[in-house]
């Protein structure tokens, strides 16, 4: 059995459906003699450059199809490249599958924002908003195979795109096991983002549906209430107009000191000890599809807020505080202010939180799709 595999998104910085693939390739370059895979051959096909860092590689064969155009090597040269080397099936971990592709094809979606919430979505250009609603429907509809991360996913799915549960596999995606390796020294923390004492932490790509402006307000009142908590926010602010920058440099003003800080991207050494030190870690969403960096923190020891909401509440269960009304700064405030004033509930979060992201894992979210892969 042939099965060839989308792998563009490894190449250069990896986020999202990048982190997915190569966590998939590090647990299947484990698994294959639990699976007998040894009778399949996987190839990957790459646009621009073959990553020098791919685990596994005396398990997987890798092509490098040098096509500048992301739509070209998706559309044209990957469907050619797989059709010639004949294989089984075809799969794409990231939402959409060539649009001549005829023969058999597994995608995973990890979401999909850009059908049920359009004016959500961040959409690169006028034509994107076209072309990426109606490519990844196609692509689902003519899909053997989905992959989602979450049971709202599936229903999400099933619902929007017509699609029979019966090809919706539910395979759980996990905290990064890179989070657990290297980290960096307090002191270089402190250092590199000016963090002075106790903060608060959000990571990830800034949003509307994310409500950093409501959760920057709600912090403003810790803050004035007398606290020397400071605020890291890390990722691209990707609101109109940049609003939270704006946000943030405004209130920094008006208190005169560095309450909010700023960073628009982290590394995983970083990442580890900033969530173990962060005195607690907030993240709101209108909608996920599986909603990682609060499963992330809880794995190295935060407390979690959470919204009540999509995916977030499946995955965090009973181990985090849940926001009811993102938009609600009031209720963001006083949840807040209970985390700080409350030690002995700040404890229970840490331990139920490790205790909850325990319960999802790669080894098995590789294993289930995989054993999937193979069987259809």
């Amino acid at each position: 059995m042939i099965i060839g595999i989308d792998a563009h998104n490894l190449e250069g910085n990896r986020t999202g459906v990048g982190r997915y693939l190569a966590n998939l390739l590090q647990e299947w370059s484990k698994l294959s003699s639990k699976f007998k895979v040894q009778s399949s051959k996987f190839i990957l096909y790459f646009k621009d450059k073959i990553p020098e860092d791919l685990p596994g590689l005396e398990l997987f064969e890798s092509k490098l199809l040098k096509v500048s155009s992301t739509a070209k090597f998706m559309h044209w040269n990957l469907s050619r490249a797989a059709k010639k080397d004949k294989v089984d099936i075809l799969f794409c971990p990231g939402y959409i599958a060539p649009i001549f592709w005829q023969g058999k094809l597994a995608l995973t979606l990890h979401d999909i924002i850009y059908e049920a919430h359009p004016e959500w979505f961040n959409w690169r250009s006028p034509i994107d908003k076209i072309l990426l609603k109606w490519i990844s429907k196609k692509s689902a509809q003519k899909a053997d195979l989905i992959f989602v991360p979450s049971e709202f996913s599936k229903n999400e799915v099933a619902k929007y795109y017509k699609i029979d549960s019966k090809k919706i596999v539910l395979t759980y995606e996990a905290a990064d096991p890179k989070l657990a390796a290297k980290e960096s020294s307090e002191e270089e923390l402190a250092g590199k983002y000016e963090i002075k004492n106790k903060f608060a932490f959000y990571v990830g790509s800034i949003f509307s549906r994310r409500h950093l402006p409501e959760i920057i307000a709600a912090f403003e009142k810790i803050v004035a209430a007398g606290s020397d908590y400071q605020f890291l926010i890390a990722g691209r602010d990707y609101t109109r107009g940049r609003e939270v920058n704006r946000l943030a440099e405004e209130l920094n003003q008006r208190l005169d000191e560095q309450a909010i800080l700023r960073a628009d991207y982290i590394d995983d050494a970083d990442l580890r000890l900033l969530y173990r030190r962060c005195a607690f870690f907030i993240w709101l969403s209108d909608y996920e599809g599986f909603g990682l960096p609060p499963l992330e923190a809880a794995a190295c020891g935060a407390p979690v807020i959470t919204s009540d909401s999509t995916s977030l509440k499946e995955m965090v269960g009973e181990a985090a505080l849940l926001i009811k009304d993102n938009s609600d700064k009031e209720e963001i405030y006083q949840t807040m202010k209970n985390i700080i004033n409350d030690g002995k509930l700040r404890e229970q979060l840490i331990i139920k939180g490790k205790e909850q992201a325990a319960k999802f894992s790669w080894e098995k979210c590789a294993g289930e799709t995989l054993e999937a892969l193979i069987k259809i």
